[in-house]
């Protein structure tokens, strides 16, 4: 992504704090920007669709910091899965598994799958560790709009409805 892109630390800690109020942010990631909350949270998922106005029934990925935690979000993995995550994550590669019991509905959109990926981003990576959960973290973008390719686009599109679209 381009430097401004890169945050400072307080833009960093706003991102955490309001991830953990259970709020939205715009997030960096290796191909696009997502709007990114805390998938464990079903309220602050259920906000992502608002802001969207995605339809409830479109499942989200979850994004996690390492493939340690697939075991987290989903059960009955397949070995090739595991294979699979270890080969090429971090990046661009999304598995859709069976959830675990836990995983909220809002974030599958009712399915009995859940999709996971480990974005190769730095500034994703490193905010995913220091959170220390999931994040459901489509496009963001309104919904059967172009996917956002900087920090501007996702300020462009959502104004003040998402924290920390401005990584500086």
């Amino acid at each position: 992504m381009q430097p401004m892109d890169t945050p400072n630390a307080s833009t960093f800690e706003s991102a955490l704090a309001a991830l953990q109020r259970g709020e939205a942010i715009g997030l960096p990631s290796e191909t696009v920007y997502g709007l990114a909350a805390d998938a464990s949270n079903a309220k602050a998922v259920r906000n992502i669709f608002a802001i969207k106005g995605r339809p409830a029934d479109h499942p989200l990925i979850v994004h996690i910091a390492e493939p340690a935690l697939i075991d987290d979000w989903a059960r009955d993995i397949p070995e090739r899965a595991q294979r699979l995550a270890a080969a090429f994550w971090p990046g661009p590669l999304t598995l859709i598994l069976k959830k675990q019991t836990h995983v909220p509905v809002e974030v599958t959109g009712g399915q009995d799958t859940v999709g996971l990926r480990c974005p190769a981003h730095p500034v994703a990576l490193e905010l995913l560790r220091a959170f220390g959960g999931g994040l459901a973290a489509p496009s963001a973008n309104r919904f059967g709009r172009i996917s956002p390719t900087t920090a501007q686009h996702v300020r462009d599109e959502f104004g003040d409805a998402v924290a920390c679209a401005r990584w500086r």
